[in-house]
C-alpha cells in the first residue's frame, strides 16, 4: 500500500527495478538538499540551546512566570503630573524571572537573553495596586516595583495567588519590610 507518492517531484522516476525505485538527481538538486539538511540541523541546534537555557533558568530561579508589564517613570521635581492613562491598554506580556540578585524580563520564555533586567539592590519599593477590570471583564490583580532610578514597573496577572507570590518573594529577596504596625503596636519587618 503506497500512502505517499513522489510524482510531483522533478527527480521522481517512475521506472522500477525489483521493487527499488531509481532516483536520479542533478548536482544542483543534491546541493539544494544538502543545504536544506544543514539548515534543519542548525535550527535544531538553536532550539536545543533555547530549551537548555530555559531549563537552566527555571531550575535555578526563585520565581518565574508570565506577567503583564508596563513601565513608567516617576515625575521629577518641577515636572507636571503624568497624564491619566488609565484608558490606555499598554500592558505587554513578559516572562519575568527572579534569579539570584536580579529580576529579568524576557519577551518570551524561550529567549536566550533578557530584554531588560533590574538589580534587586536597586528596588526601593514593592507594593500592591488596586485590581482592575479589562475590556473583556477579566479582573487583573496588580503590583508595582519602584527602582531607585525612578523606573516603575507595573505588573498584573489574572491570578491573585500569582501576584501574592511575587509580592512575597520580592519583599523577602529585596529585604523590604512591610513596616506596618501590628495590632499590639509593634512594627512588622
Amino acid at each position: 500500500m503506497k500512502l505517499f507518492t513522489f510524482r510531483g517531484l522533478p527527480w521522481w522516476s517512475s521506472s522500477s527495478t525489483g521493487g527499488q525505485e531509481k532516483v536520479e538527481l542533478t548536482a544542483v538538486e543534491v546541493e539544494s538538499l544538502r543545504s536544506e539538511l544543514a539548515d534543519i540541523e542548525e535550527r535544531a541546534a538553536q532550539l536545543r540551546a533555547q530549551l537548555e537555557n530555559v531549563d537552566v533558568i527555571l531550575r535555578s530561579a526563585h520565581l518565574s512566570g508570565y506577567l503583564f508589564i508596563r513601565t513608567r517613570w516617576t515625575t521629577l521635581p518641577g515636572e507636571p503630573p503624568p497624564i491619566d492613562d488609565y484608558d490606555v491598554d499598554d500592558w505587554l506580556p513578559r516572562f519575568v524571572v527572579l534569579h539570584s540578585e536580579c529580576l529579568y524580563f524576557y519577551l518570551f520564555c524561550t529567549d536566550l537573553s533578557p530584554d531588560d533586567l533590574t538589580l534587586l539592590a536597586d528596588i526601593v519599593e514593592v507594593e500592591q495596586l488596586p485590581s482592575f477590570k479589562r475590556v473583556d471583564d477579566e479582573t487583573r490583580y496588580a503590583f508595582y516595583i519602584l527602582t531607585r532610578h525612578g523606573l516603575r514597573y507595573e505588573c498584573s496577572s489574572s491570578s491573585k495567588i500569582q501576584v501574592d507570590s511575587w509580592l512575597s518573594a520580592l519583599h523577602s529577596d529585596c529585604k523590604l519590610g512591610s513596616d506596618k504596625p501590628t495590632s499590639n503596636g509593634s512594627i512588622e519587618v
